[in-house]
């Protein structure tokens, strides 16, 4: 059973996480807040219209998404798939004008890769791949940042770090970015909000509330976790 009924709201220069046990919905919800998939029910609403009423070039300034699909461009360098993210704003030629390039270069060095612009893709670690990932997205310069699952694959360091790095996009640039992630414990410590997602509803709030309320004891059976209130963490029973 996949959660219904959801409704909440994002405000500006916030850090909000999707959570919930697999096959809850998670990426559904994001693919469909971002127009990538149509709503199964409900609207969308963004700045006050309706997501249907962009246009694919009005949508793309104002939010960009990042998703888990391996990427098919993997020969390009680090700075042509990052300069991807300029496209909505380029002319039919594809060219850059020094506004692009801006963009650009502030990316790498927010996300700390310009180093490696030079690179292949297919030459970089996963952990490396993702921080490209989210800097494509910085370029595209939109209000809202959507990413589905930021820290697949990596290990739990790299996993920290791209939370933190999360976080401070928010603080440094008024972006708003919601992500989809099974890292709760990470969430809980960085998030400004998170939207828990159950088969009973969704529970949407500050991290520090959604523990009094209880809500991450019902998002697994209790008979080999439970959720420890003190702490903020999950424990196993032994």
């Amino acid at each position: 059973m996949i959660a219904d009924n959801i409704n909440f709201t994002l405000g500006k220069g916030e850090l909000v996480a999707v959570s919930g046990a697999n096959g809850i919905g998670k990426s559904t919800l994001l693919r469909s807040i971002s127009g990538v998939q149509s709503i199964l029910n409900g609207e969308v609403v963004l700045d006050a219209k309706n997501l249907k009423s962009y246009s694919p070039v009005e949508l793309a300034s104002k939010l960009s998404i990042v998703l888990t699909e391996p990427l098919p461009t993997s020969n390009l360098t680090v700075n042509e798939l990052v300069a991807l993210g300029r496209q909505p704003y380029t002319n039919w030629l594809g060219t850059f004008t020094q506004t692009d390039t801006k963009h650009i270069e502030e990316a790498l060095k927010l996300i700390s890769i310009f180093h490696l612009k030079d690179k292949k893709c297919f030459e970089l670690s996963d952990g490396q791949l993702q921080k490209v990932m989210i800097a494509r997205a910085l370029a595209q310069d939109t209000p809202l940042i959507i990413l589905d699952e930021p820290t697949t694959h990596l290990d739990i360091y790299h996993k920290a770090y791209i939370l933190k790095l999360l976080k401070t996009i928010t603080r440094e640039t008024g972006k708003t970015i919601i992500f989809s992630s099974h890292e709760i414990e990470l969430a809980i410590q960085l998030c400004d909000l998170m939207l828990v997602m159950t088969p009973d509803g969704i529970s949407f709030g500050d991290p520090c509330e959604l523990i009094k309320n209880n809500v991450f004891s019902t998002l697994f059976p209790k008979d080999l976790i439970r959720f420890d209130k003190s702490t903020g963490t999950f424990r196993i029973h032994k």
